[in-house]
Formats: C-alpha cells, structure tokens, sequence
C-alpha cells in the first residue's frame, strides 16, 4: 500500500470541497472553462491516449477514437451546448391557497465526487462522468484503473497540466489505493465495474450515507425472429458483440433466436466475422485483445464448459486462443450451449456469443423475464407487434430496436442500469440531474397574510374557505381505499369520518 493510501486522501478531498463551499463552482463560466479545458485535453493529446489505450487493452486506433475520444469531445460538447438551461431554476404552480407567492426548484453542486473508472473503455469512462459532475458544479476526484496502468499515468499527469487542482485531482493504484478513498467522505460517487465490486462501494458509501451511481453489467439480451434480413442483422450484431473483443458491459451477451432464423442467422455471424477480420482474425489488425492473462483463462474456461470440449453446445465458428499472443481469443459462436453451464450464467464480457434457439418471441419474453433485469435489450424484428410486445413486457437499462450499442451515442438519450445491472443514470441533461442536489425554494410575501386562513381560532367562515379552495376530499383523492358501495352512494361513511370541526 502507498504512503498516500496509507494515511488516507482528506487533505486532498478537503482542498476539493473547499473550492465548492467558497461558491467558487457555482459559476457558469467557471464551469465552462473546466469544461473546456477537459476538451482540449482530449483533442490536444489525442494520439497520446490513443497509444496510451491499445497498450493497455490492444484497440485498434479507429476504435478508440469512435469509442472512447470522440464520445468524450461530443458530451463535452452538449454539456456545454446547453449548460446554461440545464442549470437554470425550474419554476413550479403554487395552489390557490398559497398565493401570492413564487415556487421553484434550484439545482446546486453536490460537492466532491468520486469517479471509479473500469477498464475496458478506459478514457471515456473516466472522462465522461468527470464532464458531467463539473458541468454540475461539482469537484473530482477521479481514480483510473489500475488495470489499465499506462491511461492512468498518462491520465494523471494530462489532468494536473490541463485542469486546476483545487477543481479535479487522480489518484491512481490498485485495490488498497481504492479501499482508502472509498473511507472519505465524498458527497457522490459514481462507480463503473462489476456488480461484485459495485455492492462493495455500496457498502462503503453507505458509511457516509453517500448516494451512488452504479454503471454495472450483466447479461444483455438480443432477440432475432424471421421477419429481419439475417446478413444485416448479423452484421450489426457481430460488429456490437466483437468491438473491443467484446469487453463491453452492453455488447449482445447472447442471442435467442426463433428456429426459423436460426441456421441463415449463424451462417451469416460467420460471413460477418470474415468481411471484418479476414479468415485469420488473429492477423487482423482491426480485432483487439483480451485484456490480461486471468480474463483470458476465465474466458477459455467458458468457453470449454459449454461446447468446446464435446459438450452439447457446437461451437461453429471461431473457439481458437493463443495465450501468448497477447491473449488471443477468436471471435466465437456457439449455438445452443446447456442452460446450466457457466456461459450462460455469467457476463461473458468477452468474444464468445451464445445463439440460443427459442419458440418465438413469448418464449424469449419469457426467458429474459426469469433473470436478472439486463443493462441493454437488443430486438430485431420487423413486426411492430413483436417490437411493442418486448417494450412493454420486458424491463432494462436500455433498448434498443435493429442496433446494438449505438444508443449510448444518442445525445438526449441517458444511460443507466436497473437492478442488479446498475442505477442511477448519466450523459447529458441527466449527468447534471445526477450530480446535482435539486432544493425547493418557496417564496411567500409576508403582506397580505393569506395563511392566516389556517391559524385557529377556527370559525365557520374558514371551514368555507377550505372546502373551496382546497383539494376535495372524492374519489379522485380516495380512489379505491374506500368501498365500491360507499364510493356509488350505496353506502355511509362512517360518523366520526363525516363529523364536521
């Protein structure tokens, strides 16, 4: 453990908080100029983070300007588009009985919040809450993972050149480094990783009585049916599975596939992983790697457990690993792999996809209703029938229809988990509804004094006033707390409820 872990981080968090409470964050242009000086950091150092992410996680150049810096430069970018509505007080009605008066919602900085970033997309995960949390006025301090060393170095030392410390700070390390922060008090903290490590910060948090947003994981859905075109389709899934070698927490986890899809849909999944990566896409410089030798060793033992060993599921496309390069591992399909087997219980979080055959659209309703709720929902389906079937009948992070990931992209669109996959949600408009404290503010004149209708003594006069003014005690308010008979007139209420003051 570092001497810093050792003694813990309050000096640091203390020089944090206090730019909050001398009001300095409250400044629009104070944020902006954060903001901005976030962006140029990005574009300005672009080829440095790119080398910095594919020697730490292998990702071809191309991917990590789509995935990571240019989703930065965007949010950035909308942040500062609309900063000034987004920030701006929200007036609400007062009831008749309260004016004259004013009432509105103010939105405030938390304070300092803490940023636990994953590894798979290492930059746009530490960057894009740190965007929203100093859009919303707060402070930062921001902890890459230790999985990722070179980004975390580079990280450090582009944050202390670019932005002020008393506006963000990076701690870098491992669990010990992480396990001291989590003992400060923080005033939010925004946690990307696995649901294990997730319910540990939750823990920890509630310490504090911190509130948390928790971007987690699991199984993400996709549903395939006879009515899509099987080559687009299993394009658009095979580019959403293999990106990053499907390190990614809403890649397509598996698919259920109806059995009339099925053989054209598998068929085409192989076409697809040629088109992107050649007949040998461990010579494909546009195929990434498998992040370290234990995520490599968890994989292939998935992979073994449900078909590439002789079991009942048939890998049909790809199953080759090669440790020494880099970890490699083949994008790999396996159709119908036991129900019980590890794969299809566990975030693969890597380039094995599942093909699951089922009846029909109930029957994956069905399976997807039997699990954890699941941080993205894929369906392709051209029947509208089908697509309002899974809207309505099915609950997850996201969903989208015809396109994996892409819905992360969206500005307007926030993005957050549900149950065991995550809460809380971020990007745009709803980092800054996240990270900020929402205060009422009531507004009352002292002349005249209208609230005198409610201090005693209470004369016949004010029992008037009350029943016309305020909200009447009917069916609307009742509903159905009181009996059919009663509500219809074919009853009494009872005497002590209709005794009057």
């Amino acid at each position: 453990m570092s001497s810093q872990a050792s003694g813990g981080y309050a000096a640091r968090v203390a020089t944090l908080r206090r730019t909050v409470t001398d009001g300095v964050t409250r400044d629009l242009g104070w944020r902006r100029a954060q903001l901005r000086a976030l962006r140029a950091l990005v574009v300005d150092h672009e080829e440095e983070l790119t080398e910095a992410v594919r020697a730490d996680v292998g990702k071809p150049a191309l991917e990590v300007r789509v995935t990571e810096l240019s989703q930065v430069v965007q949010e950035i970018d909308d942040l500062l588009a609309h900063l000034e509505e987004w920030t701006a007080a929200r007036t609400v009605p007062l009831p008749a009985m309260l004016l004259p008066g004013s009432a509105e919602i103010q939105l405030q900085p938390k304070g300092v919040v803490l940023v636990i970033a994953p590894w798979n997309y290492p930059v746009q995960l530490l960057l894009n809450p740190l965007a929203g949390a100093l859009a919303a006025g707060n402070t930062v301090l921001v902890k890459p993972s230790e999985l990722t060393p070179r980004v975390a170095a580079t990280l450090e030392r582009l944050v202390g050149e670019c932005l002020p410390a008393e506006a963000v700070q990076v701690v870098t390390g491992g669990v010990e480094e992480t396990t001291a922060l989590l003992t400060e008090r923080f005033d939010h903290i925004f946690f990307t990783g696995s649901p294990r490590v997730g319910r540990i910060v939750m823990r920890a948090a509630a310490e504090h009585l911190t509130p948390v947003t928790l971007e987690l994981g699991g199984k993400s859905p996709t549903f395939v049916d006879g009515t899509v075109d099987p080559e687009t389709a299993a394009r658009r899934i095979a580019w959403g599975k293999f990106t990053n070698a499907g390190q990614t927490c809403i890649a397509p986890d598996y698919v259920l596939v109806t059995q009339d899809a099925r053989d054209a849909l598998v068929a085409a999944l192989g076409e697809a992983v040629t088109e992107f990566f050649g007949t040998d896409p461990a010579a494909s410089p546009d195929y990434g790697r498998i992040l370290d030798e234990r995520q490599h060793e968890r994989l292939v033992a998935l992979l073994e457990g449900a078909g590439g060993d002789g079991a009942a599921g048939r890998v049909v496309l790809g199953g080759g690993h090669d440790r020494a390069d880099r970890n490699y591992l083949a994008p790999t399909v396996v159709v119908d792999p036991p129900a019980d087997c590890d794969l299809m219980a566990e975030e693969i979080f890597g380039p094995i996809l599942p093909v699951v055959t089922v009846a029909d659209a109930d029957a994956a309703i069905a399976h997807i209703g039997a699990h954890e709720r699941p941080l993205a929902l894929y369906v392709f389906s051209d029947d509208p029938r089908t697509r309002r079937a899974f809207e309505e009948q099915t609950v997850s992070g996201g969903l989208a229809h015809g396109a994996p990931l892409i819905h992360l992209t969206v500005p307007g669109l926030p993005f957050g988990g549900v149950g065991t996959s995550g809460m809380g949600r971020y990007l745009g408009r709803a980092s800054i509804e996240e990270l900020s404290h929402h205060r009422s503010v009531l507004t009352k004149p002292l002349r005249p004094d209208t609230l005198s209708v409610a201090y005693p003594p209470f004369p016949s006069w004010k029992r008037t006033v009350v029943r016309r003014f305020m909200a009447p005690m009917s069916r609307s308010v009742l509903g159905s707390a009181l009996p059919a008979r009663i509500l219809s007139g074919a009853g009494t209420l009872p005497r002590r409820l209709l005794r009057r003051p």
